[in-house]
């Protein structure tokens, strides 16, 4: 019986060393090509970088980024500055510790507008709103100046704006101690032991309490920022922009309680399955062109990049800062003159052929892609996450793609998915690994264990 509980536990433990070991070296992995992912190649000129103009008749919202060794979530940039930008009425401004290029999640570079420093000389106060996306805290030193920034501007005039995961940041610098707050349902369970002092709710998609929002993931930042925009400019203003990005869940911002929240169940398998075994990743690009808009960049990077199947650079046609619609300032790392070759060319946008015609022509020349995709071309009046997702299904496999919808917290019908059941590349990989983990626990058993029972047995017959 002893000798049986050896021979098992040697198999479960080769299975565990082989199928855990990959898993984990895929998750370390996909944290550092698409969360962790910073840049490193040679900076270009930043001379003429322009910054939106100051006017101290409006309020002022300032979007944080941290270090430049600690990417900022895309999304949770992206939404809060494309909305608050397209009303108008707000000084909207990317701050960090310094101007040096900072990097969001999946590889988009941006250039701050301001220091946390020059912004502070610029209002002689605090910003009338600061928002808070994720920042993954993982140097202490480097993120320090970021939190003692936020801290700072504590106070009951400036209102905090976490997105997503954003509010564990607002949790470390100390701004929900006892309060409730949202995040995305993925981080609620740590944060909960991580951050006992705060109530965090599972079943909304923001909270607002005193002068904090928080959000819950992804997609529920734009009824965050929508209902915030609501309360300051009124109603009308949120509904006109909500319609003008086509978002299909506005009732959310009116009342953002939910049925059925979401939770870590037996389907989260395959995201983290496709993190370790999905070995050969797609190799993406996505074109980056003036005057392109923010939300449609974001959704490319979110659809596809957090799924462990696909690899998302950027490329423009030069090594120079690109202004986007709302006067964001972005830098690809790859040019068209030097693109590696892809899988799969994406420009974003729903006005690309017009506005992005001239690099479309120039990447076409080139001819570096199995397939080049104007992506929100020829559907500019839905909503911009709604076509990448879709995609994702044709490009992968049905459950990948449900897995991205409920990641991004989509809650409307207005998705059509089509693809192959699931990831056969993944399981197939998952298998084959098992095999091998079981023909080489086989082989120990057979030249240690079974060989030295069978010599006993022989002994004793003897």
């Amino acid at each position: 019986m002893k000798r049986l509980v050896v021979r098992l536990a040697v198999y479960v433990l080769i299975f565990a060393v082989f199928v855990g070991g990959i898993e984990l070296y895929g998750f370390n992995r996909h944290q550092k090509d698409f969360y962790l992912n910073v840049r490193h190649e040679p900076v270009p000129s930043l001379q003429g970088v322009k910054v939106p103009q100051y006017n101290p008749h409006k309020p002022t919202v300032a979007v944080v980024m941290a270090d430049s060794s600690i990417p900022t979530e895309d999304f949770d940039f992206l939404i809060p500055y494309t909305l608050f930008s397209m009303t108008n009425a707000y000084n909207v401004y990317a701050v960090a510790p310094d101007k040096n290029i900072k990097s969001l999640s999946g590889g988009l570079d941006v250039v701050p507008h301001y220091s946390y420093k020059e912004l502070d000389q610029l209002l002689g106060k605090s910003p009338d709103i600061v928002v808070v996306p994720y920042m993954p805290i993982v140097d202490e030193k480097k993120y320090q100046p970021t939190r003692e920034w936020i801290q700072k501007h504590s106070n009951e005039k400036t209102t905090f704006l976490s997105i997503c995961g954003g509010s564990e940041n607002l949790a470390d610098a100390g701004l929900l101690k006892g309060k409730s707050a949202a995040s995305h349902w993925q981080a609620i369970p740590g944060l909960k032991k991580q951050y006992p002092d705060t109530h965090w709710v599972e079943d909304v998609r923001y909270v607002q309490e005193g002068n904090t929002l928080t959000t819950a993931g992804q997609s529920a930042g734009i009824d965050g920022v929508l209902h915030l925009i609501a309360q300051q400019l009124g109603e009308p203003m949120a509904a006109k922009i909500s319609k003008e990005i086509n978002y299909p869940s506005y009732h959310f911002v009116q009342n953002p309680k939910v049925d059925q929240p979401f939770y870590v169940d037996i389907k989260f398998a395959t995201y983290w399955l496709n993190l370790g075994f999905h070995w050969n990743k797609k190799q993406m690009g996505v074109l980056l062109y003036k005057g392109m808009e923010e939300l449609a960049l974001s959704s490319i990077f979110d659809s596809y990049g957090d799924t462990g199947t696909t690899q998302v650079i950027t490329i423009s046609n030069s090594d120079a800062p690109i202004t986007t619609k709302h006067h964001l300032n972005i830098v690809a790392r790859n040019q068209i003159s030097n693109a590696p070759k892809l899988d799969k060319m994406i420009i974003p946008g729903g006005d690309a052929k017009s506005l992005a015609a001239t690099d479309v022509r120039l990447w076409n020349e080139k001819a570096n892609a199995k397939e080049t995709l104007l992506i929100h071309s020829d559907s500019p009046k839905r909503y911009v996450f709604e076509a990448p997702l879709e995609d994702l299904a044709k490009q992968e496999d049905l459950l990948t793609a449900k897995h991205a919808v409920k990641r991004f917290e989509y809650r409307a019908n207005g998705i059509q998915l089509e693809g192959k059941p699931f990831p056969l590349e993944t399981y197939g990989n998952v298998l084959l690994t098992g095999l091998l983990a079981f023909l080489v626990a086989f082989c120990i058993d057979r030249r240690f264990i079974m060989k030295k029972t069978i010599f006993k047995s022989y002994k004793r017959i003897s």
